[in-house]
C-alpha cells in the first residue's frame, strides 16, 4: 500500500489520506472546494467544481495517473438543482469513454461546500 500526498492539493482535514495506491489501483478521498493552502473557495457550484477537479487532478498526478485512468467517480451534491452545472464542468475534464459514475444528493458536505467528488483510477 502506498500513500499518495500532493502539495498541490489541500491536506486532509481529518484522519485520512488524499489517496491510497494498491496493486495499480488509486483510490482518492473525496475532494471539496479547498485551495491547496486549505482555505475554502467561496463561489458558485461551477467554481467549486473546477477547484474539486483541480484537486483531484493534482492527487492523480502525484500518483502518476490522470483523468484518462479514472474508471469510477462518485459525486456528492448538496442540491440536485446543481446537477447540470456540475456536469458541464465535470465533462470538461474528461474524455470518452467516460468513467462509471454515481451522483447523490446529501444533506450537507464538509465545510458546507456544494460538491464533493472522489474517484478510482487504474494505472496503465
Amino acid at each position: 500500500m502506498n500513500v499518495i500526498s500532493s502539495k498541490n492539493a489541500p491536506s486532509a482535514i481529518g484522519p485520512y489520506s488524499q489517496a491510497i495506491e494498491m496493486n495499480g489501483m488509486i483510490f482518492t478521498s473525496g475532494q471539496i472546494a479547498l485551495l491547496p493552502n486549505g482555505e475554502i473557495l467561496e463561489g458558485d457550484v461551477k467554481e467549486q467544481t473546477k477547484q474539486v477537479m483541480q484537486n483531484l487532478s493534482a492527487v492523480l498526478k502525484e500518483a502518476r495517473a490522470s483523468f484518462s485512468d479514472v474508471v469510477k467517480t462518485t459525486i456528492y451534491l448538496s442540491s440536485m438543482d446543481d446537477f447540470v452545472e456540475v456536469n458541464e464542468v465535470y465533462e470538461s475534464y474528461l474524455i470518452p469513454p467516460y468513467p462509471a459514475r454515481s451522483t447523490v444528493a446529501v444533506k450537507t458536505l464538509p465545510k458546507d461546500v456544494k460538491v464533493e467528488i472522489d474517484c478510482i483510477a487504474i494505472k496503465r
